[in-house]
């Protein structure tokens, strides 16, 4: 009896034979840089425990890094006290223009296998970037709703520094807010948060991931759908040499 043959999109073979190529290596921090302070929209350099950057053989294509995140209440709203200390925050990703496709879902999902047992990593996709997650969705993150309304303490002059370290300079004071207007005067302002997409990934086997699961404080939620956001990348070639 015939068989029907099987037709594969010319394109979905050359996907595969590019991906084929590529490798992840664990980098140090200090070679993230130059991706975070140039491309990142952020540019700023976080908390960075772990940095994997991606490779399809001599051309670098991007980073990714994990880190401790800035809020103990986040570390500790995760998943209670018991997983405090395994929660880890992905939180930067940055993947070079014209790379080729699936390169960032490669590059988390390969790196999240390279981090320690157990971990609870989170992210974030901004809404005010129009970000939605679907890195996160590909690579089969839970998906467990926005971000609290926040507001961010900023002080125009440190806007290399995190709102959670302007707001430290005034620990300790009766009325903080009051101390940082004291201090700084119009300088300083209250400023909303954008709401972001969270999402939880767990790194361990399935009976880690059963227990984890069962402490999860936050609801398991659809993915969430919509338009994204790209946003235009400078050229690396002065800034970054490959290892």
């Amino acid at each position: 009896m015939s068989q029907t043959p099987l037709h594969i999109p010319l394109t979905f073979l050359l996907e595969c034979d590019i991906i084929r190529f590529m490798n992840i290596r664990q980098i140090p921090a200090k070679d993230t840089y130059p991706w975070l302070l140039s491309i990142h929209y952020a540019h700023r350099i976080p908390s960075v425990s772990f940095a994997f950057g991606l490779w399809s053989d001599d051309n670098w294509l991007g980073i990714v890094t994990y880190g401790t995140p800035p809020s103990s209440p986040l570390k500790r709203g995760i998943a209670g006290d018991k997983w405090y200390s395994h929660v880890l925050e992905l939180n930067r990703l940055v993947i070079k223009e014209n790379s080729p496709k699936n390169s960032a879902s490669f590059l988390v999902g390969r790196s999240l296998r390279l981090l320690p047992v157990p971990s609870i990593v989170v992210s974030y996709a901004d809404t005010a970037m129009t970000h939605i997650g679907y890195v996160y969705q590909a690579t089969n993150f839970i998906y467990t709703g926005l971000s609290a309304k926040r507001t961010n303490w900023v002080v125009s002059g440190l806007e290399g520094k995190h709102s959670y370290t302007i707001a430290d300079m005034s620990r300790g004071k009766e009325n903080r807010a009051q101390y940082m207007r004291d201090t700084y005067g119009d300088k300083f302002e209250l400023v909303p948060r954008s709401r972001k997409h969270r999402y939880v990934y767990i790194v361990g086997d399935k009976e880690i991931k059963k227990e984890i699961l069962q402490d999860l404080k936050y609801p398991i939620l659809p993915y969430p759908k919509g338009d994204t956001l790209r946003y235009s990348v400078p050229n690396l070639s002065d800034i970054v040499s490959v290892p």
